[in-house]
C-alpha cells in the first residue's frame, strides 16, 4: 500500500505542477520529425536482441544451464530469501521521471506524452513477457510454478531505466543512466529471492530496453490518437491497484 500511495502522490503532485504554470502550446506534430529518438535505427536492436538471445540460449544450452545452476547454489549460500525490495525497485526510475519534473528537473516531455510513451511501453512489454512465460513454461528456481522465463519485474525496471534516460539524455546525460544500476540490482535481487535464474534475468533486461524503445518509435503515431485537433476530448490519468498488480490507467472521453 505505501508504494501505490506513494506514486499516486507523484502522479498528483506532477498534475498540480504543470497546471500551475504557464506553458506554450506548440504543434508536436512538426518536432516529431526531426527527432532521432522517433526514429527507428538497427543499432538500438543490438543490446536488446544479444540480451534476450542470451536467455533463450540459457534455456538450451548446457553450460549455460550449468551456469544458472551454480549461481543458484552460490546465492543460496550466502543470501536469505525474503526480500521484497525488488518490488517496488522496478517502479524507481519511472517515478523518478515523475519525481524530478515536479522538482523543476524537466524532461523531455510534458505530463501527458510521457505518460503515454510510458504507458505504451508497458503495453508492448506486457505483450511479449506474458505469453512467452505461458509457452515456455520453465520452472522458477523455488519450483513454485513454470512462469520463470523472463523475468517480469527485470523487464519493468529496465522499460523505466530506459524511459528515464530518453527522457533526460539530452538535459543530464548523468542523471539519465541513474536508472540502470536500480534495474540491474532488481534483477539481483530476484535471482537472490530464488525467483529466477540468471537467463531469465538477463532476457527480462533485453525485453525492458525493446518495449521502451518500441514506444518511442510508435510515439508519433500513438500521439495522434489522442491529439485530434477536431474532437473535443478530455483525458484523464489514474494510477490502479488490482489483483496484487499495480498500474496506471488511462481513458479518453470523445
Amino acid at each position: 500500500m505505501l508504494r501505490i500511495g506513494f506514486i499516486c502522490l507523484l502522479i498528483f503532485l506532477d498534475v498540480c505542477h504543470a497546471q500551475a504554470q504557464i506553458v506554450d502550446h506548440i504543434d508536436s506534430s512538426r518536432i516529431l520529425l526531426d527527432d532521432p529518438a522517433y526514429h527507428f535505427h538497427y543499432k538500438k536492436l543490438i543490446i536488446p536482441t544479444v540480451f534476450i538471445g542470451y536467455g533463450v540460449a540459457s534455456l538450451i544450452s548446457p553450460s549455460l544451464k550449468e551456469l544458472n545452476s551454480s549461481t543458484r547454489y552460490e546465492t543460496r549460500e550466502h543470501i536469505t530469501v525474503g526480500a521484497v525490495i525488488d518490488n517496488y525497485m522496478q517502479y524507481a526510475p519511472a517515478g523518478a521521471v515523475y519525481g524530478l519534473n515536479i522538482f523543476g528537473v524537466k524532461g523531455k516531455h510534458n505530463l501527458k506524452d510521457r505518460t503515454m510513451i510510458y504507458l505504451t511501453s508497458q503495453v508492448y512489454m506486457g505483450a511479449m513477457v506474458i505469453p512467452t512465460k505461458r509457452w515456455v513454461g520453465e520452472i522458477r528456481p523455488d519450483g513454485s510454478n513454470t512462469r520463470s522465463f523472463p523475468s517480469g519485474h527485470t523487464a519493468t525496471a529496465f522499460s523505466s531505466a530506459q524511459f528515464l534516460f530518453h527522457e533526460y539524455r539530452d538535459n543530464n546525460f548523468w542523471l539519465s543512466i541513474s536508472g540502470y544500476p536500480l534495474a540491474a540490482a532488481t534483477g539481483i535481487y530476484r535471482i537472490f529471492n530464488d525467483r529466477h535464474w540468471v537467463g531469465d534475468v538477463v532476457a527480462g533486461a533485453g525485453i525492458g530496453i525493446l518495449s521502451t524503445e518500441l514506444a518511442y518509435w510508435t510515439y508519433p503515431m500513438t500521439s495522434q490518437l489522442f491529439n485530434r485537433k477536431h474532437h473535443n476530448s478530455t483525458t484523464f490519468i489514474s494510477p490502479y491497484y488490482q489483483d496484487h498488480a499495480l498500474g496506471i490507467q488511462l481513458a479518453k472521453v470523445f
